[in-house]
């Protein structure tokens, strides 16, 4: 499988088969998405894998806090679109996902070297996310490294609400934060043949935003 089509078919992966994921096949993804770019070379990720059940359901129980409130306005959102559709079904998918975190397989705690993190932003009036550039294309690339060795994920931050008891927990240092959490395991259910996204001429524009890209423009 190369690169492309691991893209196309990742996804995000609610329910796993009780298999554990192998440290090889953990030290192999880390091994490629550790070429990620990223500001200055760097490298302020850190990985926290963690199998243990207590740690598990301990971030399962931290997880559930926000889920909760969020899967209420969730449902409330899709009453009226009907009890089959598909906004609705997945936001059950996800439900079902919160509230077997414990049983995945494997957790995978996302950290981050705060003075690493090269913050251009702070200045404007709205939220910071600059730092976030030297630590998600590196989740990304080890999410599809994942997929390649048949590996499926999903990435959450809700649990970054928790961050202070998610510290304690799995003994972070001082210094670091957590971005997101990942879930990993073999797909119970297989990996999806067809995703459903925006086309690229409502997501890409040239020289002026509006302007969309066509796919004349395509190269092979």
């Amino acid at each position: 499988m190369d690169a492309l089509e691991a893209m196309r078919t990742i996804g995000a992966c609610r329910r796993y088969q009780p298999d554990d994921v192998p440290d090889a096949v953990l030290y192999r993804a880390a091994e490629a998405a550790r070429f990620a770019p990223q500001g200055g070379n760097r490298q302020p990720v850190r990985l926290i894998a963690v199998r243990e059940r207590a740690a598990k359901e301990r971030l399962r129980d931290l997880y559930l806090v926000p889920w909760r409130a969020y899967f209420e306005a969730a449902m409330a959102g899709t009453q009226a679109l009907g009890e089959y559709s598909s906004a609705r079904q997945a936001v059950l998918a996800a439900d079902e996902f919160a509230r077997n975190l414990a049983e995945h397989p494997l957790l995978i705690v996302v950290c981050a070297h705060q003075e690493d993190l090269h913050l251009t932003d702070l200045e404007l009036d709205r939220p910071s996310v600059v730092g976030g550039a030297s630590i998600y294309p590196y989740v990304q690339n080890l999410c599809i490294a994942l997929r390649v060795q048949g590996v499926a994920t999903t990435i959450t931050t809700l649990s970054v609400a928790a961050e202070p008891e998610v510290r304690e927990l799995l003994a972070i240092p001082d210094g670091y934060l957590t971005a997101c959490h990942l879930a990993a395991g073999y797909p119970a259910d297989g990996f999806p043949r067809r995703l459903t996204r925006r086309p690229v001429e409502e997501t890409v524009f040239l020289e002026r935003f509006g302007n969309p890209i066509g796919a004349s423009r395509e190269t092979s």
